[in-house]
């Protein structure tokens, strides 16, 4: 198999990165002046540089509200749309996302656990746990990921890649049968405050959780840019990776590591954000025709980063007094794209074949 064009052209890519940018930038700005208060583009800059004019409430709007969840949408997008491109090349598949592994079944049986056999009763934890309530559901599902994290890990070193596919998907499979019997006994109240986590909401993370949050994906995709020739030599195949030196097991573990990492991180702190893993490396390989993760990594990031940034700004309805379901618009944005990408681009066998 040979993959196309894996050498985008180096004018075209800068072109792409510096348009994508500035697309990222807009979205980011719209975001900050947009909202229940709408807010001038001089109010906002006020803000950020603390200006003595500046009214302390649209500061605090600013600071402590609309720029923790801007920073989350860019990081959450990037994470996602990273894990994804990994996880389609080790698995060779178009359609694998960040979540094939489990990852995100094992975070929803940790909130699960908490909000529908651990809570008070009678206690809406959406609305009565504060920054309490908040620490622990990210404990609960970041545990919960990385307990199905180790178990794909372990069970990775004595199969082949394509058997932890189907693990991935077997775990999936009885996690997500243990989180539907936990809801048939649930009281309603509580099954609501599980269903408002599953709906996905960047904007829990508080600058105190930002210390955890930032560093984890930032620490994960720097890991995914350390393996951007093993990636390309996965991408042909195990057998022409170890053929030019690559140590495909220990490549692997450590690829299936740094993505689960990058989804149960976004999970545990965001909630399940469906589609961007998948949308994002497909519209990224469409805008620069290549394979090479050298271009395909950043290319993905930013792409994750402004499809993250857009499906908020949507979700947030500008001029609407309540917030939609983050993962309602990400379907809405990532289906279409998906399927544009899948049209047009004529050499996915190529590709992953």
């Amino acid at each position: 198999m040979s993959t196309a064009n894996p050498h985008a052209s180096p004018r075209r890519s800068a072109t792409l990165f510096a348009l994508l940018g500035l697309a990222v930038l807009s979205v980011a700005v719209l975001s900050a002046c947009i909202g229940s208060t709408a807010l001038s583009i001089e109010t906002v800059i006020k803000a950020l540089t603390g200006a003595p004019d500046i009214d302390p409430v649209l500061q605090q709007i600013v600071i402590d509200f609309r720029l923790p969840r801007i920073l989350t949408s860019i990081l959450a997008g990037a994470a996602l749309a990273t894990a994804g491109l990994m996880m389609q090349t080790i698995f060779r598949n178009p359609l694998a996302d960040p979540f094939v592994l489990g990852v995100n079944s094992g975070a929803s049986l940790g909130v699960a656990i908490v909000l529908l056999a651990l809570a008070p009763t009678g206690l809406s934890l959406t609305a009565g746990l504060g920054v309490s309530g908040q620490i622990l559901l990210i404990l609960a599902s970041s545990g919960g990921a990385a307990i199905t994290l180790f178990t794909v890990l372990v069970l990775s070193r004595k199969v082949d890649i394509m058997s932890v596919l189907i693990i991935g998907l077997m775990i999936s499979y009885t996690v997500g049968a243990l989180v539907s019997i936990l809801m048939y006994f649930s009281m309603a109240e509580r099954l609501q405050s599980f269903l408002s986590w599953s709906f996905g909401n960047y904007g829990n993370v508080s600058w105190m959780q930002m210390r955890a949050f930032a560093p984890a994906i930032i620490g994960a995709l720097g890991i995914s840019l350390l393996f951007v020739k093993p990636l390309d030599a996965l991408l042909l195949g195990e057998r022409y990776a170890e053929s030019v030196g690559t140590r495909t097991q220990r490549t692997r573990i450590t690829i299936l590591f740094a993505a689960s990492i990058l989804a149960g991180t976004v999970t545990g702190f965001c909630g399940p954000i469906g589609f961007l893993g998948i949308a994002a490396p497909h519209l990224s390989r469409y805008l620069f025709h290549t394979s090479s993760h050298r271009i395909l990594i950043p290319a993905s990031i930013l792409v994750g980063a402004l499809l993250s940034l857009s499906a908020d700004f949507i979700a947030r309805g500008p001029g609407l007094d309540v917030s939609l379901p983050l993962n309602a618009i990400t379907a809405l944005i990532g289906a279409p794209v998906i399927i544009a990408a899948l049209i047009k681009q004529r050499n996915l066998k190529r590709l992953f074949g």
